[in-house]
This record gives C-alpha cells, sequence and structure tokens, in this order.
C-alpha cells in the first residue's frame, strides 16, 4: 500500500466532500436571508439588518472611471490575466485585479441611503471582456468580446482584460447592515446628563474653577446643585444641536455573518442562483464523500488487513 499516496488522495477526497458541503450550507442560507428580509422603504428603515430596492445615482464626489476601458461609472472591479502555455498545459494567470471603494448613492421613493461597498458581495449586470497584447489597455476601443468566444470569433493577444460596473440609474437590490446618523434621537436627559458630568470631573481642576464659588477646595452641597444644574442645560443644549443635524442614512457589512450582497438583480432571482450554487455543492460534496468511501474500503482497509 502506497501510504503517501492514499493520504494525499484522501486529504482531496475529504477536502472536496468538505469544502462542497460548506458551499452547500452557505448558499442555503444566504438565500434564506434574502427571502425571509421584507424590503424596506429608506425613510423608514429599522436600524439594523435591512432590506432595501432603488435606483443607483451619481455621488456628489466626482466622477468615477473604470481603470481598463476608462468609462464613467460608479462602480468597477477588473482582473487582468496573461495567457500562458507550458507543454500541452494552457492556462490564464492573474496579473492584477482590483476593486473600487467608492460609496454609491440608492435612491427609493422616500429617501436616499450611502452605501459602503467594502466586504458587499457585488453582482454588477455589466461585466466586459476583450483581449489585447498590452498589460494595461487604454481604453476599449474594440469594444467587448464573448469571453472565449470571443476569441474563437476574431479576437486575439495574450492578455485577457474584465470589467465589471455599476452605472447611475441603474437598480440596485441592497442587503446589509443600515444606520441612520443626525436628525433627533431618542434622547435620555438622566443619562445625558450623568455622561456631561463625568466628561466634567475628568478636569477636576476647571471643576472647582467654575463651580467652587467659596474656593475651599471642594463643592458642598449648594455648589454640587449648581453645577448638575449645569451639566443638565448642557446635556440638553447637545442634544438640540444634533437634533439640527441632517439625517444619513448608511448601509455598510453587518457585524455578524449575515450576507452584505449588491445586486443589478432582484432577491428571486438570487436565490435562485443560490440554490442552484447549492445544488452544485451538494454534488460536489457527495462525490468527495463517495471518493473517501472508496478509498477507505478498497484501498485503506485491505492494506491494513495485508499489513
Amino acid at each position: 500500500m502506497d501510504v503517501g499516496g492514499l493520504a494525499i488522495s484522501l486529504f482531496f477526497s475529504v477536502g472536496t466532500c468538505a469544502g462542497g458541503g460548506w458551499w452547500c450550507i452557505r448558499r442555503l442560507s444566504e438565500a434564506r436571508f434574502l427571502l425571509n428580509t421584507p424590503t424596506s422603504k429608506i425613510r423608514s428603515a429599522a436600524q439594523g439588518y435591512v432590506e432595501l430596492y432603488g435606483v443607483l445615482h451619481a455621488h456628489d464626489e466626482g466622477e468615477v472611471r473604470a481603470p481598463l476601458s476608462g468609462t464613467s461609472c460608479l462602480w468597477w472591479r477588473f482582473k487582468v490575466e496573461e495567457y500562458s502555455e507550458q507543454g500541452k498545459r494552457r492556462s490564464w494567470r492573474v496579473l492584477e485585479s482590483g476593486t473600487s471603494e467608492a460609496w454609491l448613492r440608492l435612491r427609493d421613493a422616500t429617501g436616499e441611503c450611502l452605501i459602503n461597498p467594502r466586504g458587499a458581495e457585488v453582482r454588477p449586470v455589466v461585466r466586459e471582456t476583450w483581449y489585447g497584447n498590452e498589460r494595461r489597455p487604454m481604453g476599449n476601443p474594440n469594444g467587448p468580446s464573448l469571453g472565449l468566444f470571443g476569441m474563437l470569433l476574431g479576437g486575439s493577444g495574450h492578455y485577457r482584460y474584465t470589467e465589471e460596473r455599476l452605472h447611475v440609474d441603474q437598480p440596485l437590490y441592497a442587503i446589509g447592515n443600515f444606520r441612520t446618523l443626525g436628525g433627533a434621537e431618542a434622547f435620555d436627559l438622566t443619562q445625558a446628563q450623568g455622561e456631561v458630568i463625568r466628561e466634567w470631573k475628568s478636569d477636576f481642576a476647571g471643576l472647582l474653577q467654575r463651580f467652587d464659588v467659596n474656593g475651599d477646595g471642594q463643592l458642598d452641597t449648594s455648589e454640587w446643585e449648581r453645577m448638575r444644574q449645569s451639566a443638565r442645560a448642557e446635556a440638553q443644549r447637545r442634544h438640540a444641536a444634533r437634533g439640527e443635524a441632517p439625517v444619513h442614512h448608511q448601509l455598510s457589512r453587518p457585524g455578524e455573518s449575515y450576507p452584505f450582497i449588491l445586486s443589478n438583480s432582484g432577491e428571486d432571482e438570487l436565490a435562485r442562483r443560490f440554490y442552484w450554487q447549492a445544488a452544485g455543492g451538494a454534488i460536489v460534496c457527495l462525490i468527495g464523500a463517495l471518493a473517501t468511501a472508496w478509498l477507505v474500503s478498497n484501498v485503506l482497509i485491505p492494506g491494513l488487513a495485508a499489513g
């Protein structure tokens, strides 16, 4: 019995089984999150994990251009690959890749929300692939080709360029962690007063200078009460100032292991894709399990018995 070869075979078969099972469970879980989370309106969305649907609008921070094609867009992701041929082995090797971190502006009928795409699974509908003889193309003068079919139909070159983009006025489905900044918030005056007092106590010399009227180095009952009333007024003033601030809604990556997805497709289409991917993972898991069982029953056990 070739112990080394058997160990490697078992490692790959068990890994295939575990990887396929993990992928199946992950995609099923994500599909469940998508279908069980109701769509919210931006203005009335609860704080926390929500699902939004709206239209992308241009951001105030200026124009974003995709690095390969130079196309004006809101978000991009690119990949540059080099064709390599070693004997009979032919493959595309990734040389360079990158993802935009520009924030997105999503609007629905009730308001708008800024989206931080960092950490999101972004699934844009625009995906272009073309070929060339330079590592970094100067734009995309010939237009996109259809992947390998494009090469067979006339595309050629040692480099393959892939670029995905989000554009203005495209629909966007978004699910992630929602929070509202600014505006009037729930206010606990007693708690806010205590926070102001603790802040003032951190500078005790300054506190005495303001409220120690008789200069004895400590606050008596009347001086302490005067300080409390001043802290109460300061807490109210700070709350009023926050209430005057404009309201901003933001969507970002959830702190827990919930899916964070941005897609031009709706939740039903996404869920169908995830179910198909889960089925693929289940098949891979089954193949790995069958291969492991065959190796154990036909190689490992007979080998141990013969030894």
